[in-house]
């Protein structure tokens, strides 16, 4: 057994925490981070990372089969054929060489990384189960990035080869034929939309009345008419009852909007309904510390301390939005915090994106948004059809666009929120703008280079002052 006291020790090497690790490390601090999994969390090792490979492959795979049929002057003379464990694999090399890239930085800066299962005793001390024994860690400071996972059905358990979470999903030996994807938010319409442009016939079972219910209905009309016009189909009001393996199929029942049941075979059910923060199995009990009102998230203030001094929660167990990069930027505040930085954790806005096809970005408030805080507002929009470059990049084919809110009084910039292939590209620009209190005048004064997508933000800026260049 071996004892091990730090300054800092960081539970979860997700984004927020191998961050949060690093930066301690480069500030001096003797930092000890542990990871139960691999280096790089859900995010790098099961979530975003490689989700967008797959939504890569598949938009290639959608590129490559409209050449068959002859496309911009080019054609291919035979099938496009997918193996999807080729695929897999490529996918799990880009995961090994950034989880061997967090593990460099780490070792780099000076933290001390620990492979095992961390359990709490009481809010400064642990232990780590480990391949070698056990490690007992006492820390000056804790700092909490366990995470989230898939939240599982009670009545349709995951396997991973008939009922899939999201991190079964990426992992498929086979292109199933048919896939039946619980849940039409963010996630399940990213994987499912990939696996339809892969050749899946796609059924989406969503319990509210629409899909992707947390934008407006402007935003999602674009994705909406991309769903219909591609053959995925959806039915909304609908509840998932049950799934029953039959063979190597899943026989799906659910319920619809007036109570009657219907049902279907498929090759896989992916399960998306939400993901639950990782507060069990761990000593969380045991560290004294108060949750939020909803008693799902560790209760934290604006320099992300929890109700015992000296630590600290970060990430998706400490409450919403559940994003890598809300994760990553508490993780550097807090390292900072500790080392005696004066910090607060108050981001005028946090992009929101979604990998569909087309993607949504959303930066800050929306029109209505806006309205129910009282604003009284101006807004534009600048359709992806009139710029130039995507036209060349054929963004323009869904019926994109890019939308700007305003308070009418001031033109400080409330909100930006777009659609369309690639803009999740902008949200950088458009995140900046908010941050730094620029008013319309600031952004139509800026000169953006042309031909790139960035103009189309530009314009959506001059749309809102009233005197569009390149739109009527």
């Amino acid at each position: 057994m071996e004892d091990i006291s730090c300054q800092v020790l960081v539970i979860g090497a997700g984004p927020g925490g191998y961050v949060a690790a690093i930066r301690a490390a480069q500030l001096g601090l003797d930092t000890v981070i542990v990871e139960g999994d691999r280096a790089g969390g859900t995010c790098l090792i099961r979530g975003c990372i490689p989700s967008k490979a797959l939504i890569h492959a598949a938009e290639r795979m959608h590129h490559l089969s409209q050449h068959v049929e002859g496309h911009m002057g080019m054609k291919i003379d035979g099938d496009v054929t997918l193996n999807m464990q080729e695929l897999v694999s490529w996918k799990d090399e880009i995961v090994s060489k950034l989880n061997k890239g967090v593990e460099h930085l780490l070792k780099t800066a000076g933290a001390k990384l620990i492979s095992g299962w961390a359990t709490f005793k009481d809010a400064k001390h642990c232990t780590v189960e480990t391949k070698d024994g056990e490690v007992n860690i006492e820390a000056e400071n804790v700092i909490l990035a366990t995470g989230s996972s898939p939240i599982e059905l009670p009545f349709m358990k995951f396997d991973e080869k008939y009922i899939c979470s999201s991190t079964g999903a990426l992992d498929l030996d086979s292109l199933p034929e048919k896939v039946a994807i619980i849940g039409g938010g963010y996630i399940g319409l990213e994987l499912g939309i990939a696996l339809r442009r892969l050749g899946s016939d796609v059924t989406v079972i969503e319990g509210l009345d629409k899909v992707l219910a947390i934008f407006d209905d402007e935003l999602r009309r674009p994705l909406t008419t991309w769903l219909r016009k591609n053959g995925v189909t959806s039915h909304v009001n609908c509840l998932a009852q049950g799934a029953e393996i039959k063979g190597e199929s899943v026989e799906l029942s659910w319920k619809d909007g007036d109570g009657g049941m219907q049902s279907g075979i498929f090759d896989k059910v992916l399960v998306t309904v939400g993901r639950r923060p990782n507060t069990q199995g761990w000593g969380l009990e045991k560290m004294g510390l108060r949750m939020d009102s909803s008693e799902r998230f560790i209760r934290i203030d604006d320099k992300c301390k929890t109700s015992m001094r000296g630590v600290y929660a970060i990430g998706d167990v400490a409450g919403e939005p559940m994003l890598a990069h809300r994760a990553s930027a508490q993780g550097e505040m807090v390292a900072e915090i500790i080392a005696g930085h004066k910090r607060s954790f108050d981001p005028v806005a946090i992009p929101a994106i979604v990998f569909t096809e087309p993607e949504i970005v959303c930066v800050g408030m929306t029109p209505d948004e806006a309205k129910d805080a009282g604003e009284e507002i101006i807004t534009g929009k600048f359709p992806l059809a009139a710029n130039g470059r995507a036209l060349t990049m054929e963004a323009e084919k869904t019926g994109g666009f890019v939308r700007v809110v305003a308070r009418e009084s001031d033109h400080v910039i409330l909100g930006i929120q777009a659609t369309g292939s690639h803009v999740s590209e902008l949200s950088g620009e458009f995140v900046l703008a908010l941050e730094m209190g620029a008013l319309l005048e600031d952004i139509a004064g800026t000169i953006h280079a042309h031909p790139t997508m960035t103009e189309s933000f530009h314009e959506g800026v001059l749309k809102t002052l009233g005197h569009a260049i390149h739109s009527a």
